[in-house]
């Protein structure tokens, strides 16, 4: 059965892996190289310390993907906007995992009393621009070759949700919550 859950920190080469895969055989992270153990820690211990959750989709033992969310930008007057992402391992893709890994991201966001959620999206990625679409976010701009890799450029789109509402307006948001912090699954 698959279960979301958050993060441990014992999770870390399982993410590293489903990241490189990423980075190496797609253009979903507009990135050349691989991470290593210590850049995943890095990150890791940024998301612990921001207070911004880190979600893993499991099956027994095995780690099927992950997702976050951290900051949009540095300044300020951002504070009530994240960027999220979600990656799936190449062969659990097209199974429904990207929306196990969505939900808890926009219900835990909604919790912390953000605004609005931000994604960049490459332009050619259908799967993930349909996955967005469909817990409402909305396409506010299109950068045309932005990104060059695998030889060729990239155009970059950003959807956003907008929450306009706490969590105490949405009932049995805050157990939702509650049980992923206890380490409940999904």
């Amino acid at each position: 059965m698959i279960g979301v859950r958050f993060a441990w920190e014992d999770d870390l080469p399982a993410i590293l892996e489903i990241y490189n895969e990423v980075i190496a055989n797609t253009t979903a992270v507009y990135d050349y190289d691989p991470h290593t153990h210590q850049m995943r820690k890095s990150w890791y211990d940024a998301k612990k310390k921001e207070n911004h959750p880190v979600f893993v989709a499991t099956e027994g033992d095995k780690i099927l993907g992950f997702s976050s969310y951290g900051p949009f930008r540095a300044w300020a007057a951002y504070r009530y906007t994240v960027e999220n992402s979600v990656y799936v391992a190449a062969d659990q893709r097209g199974k429904g995992i990207g929306k196990l890994l969505m939900a808890p991201v926009i219900s835990s966001a909604r919790e912390a009393g953000i605004h609005a959620i931000v994604a960049g999206i490459d332009a050619g990625n259908d799967v993930s621009l349909r996955l967005h679409g469909s817990f409402g976010f909305k396409e506010v701009a299109h950068f045309p070759e932005v990104g060059y890799k695998f030889n060729r450029w990239l155009d970059l789109k950003f959807l956003q949700l907008i929450i306009d509402n706490p969590a105490d307006t949405y009932p049995g948001l805050g157990t939702l919550i509650t049980d992923l912090r206890v380490g409940n699954n999904l």
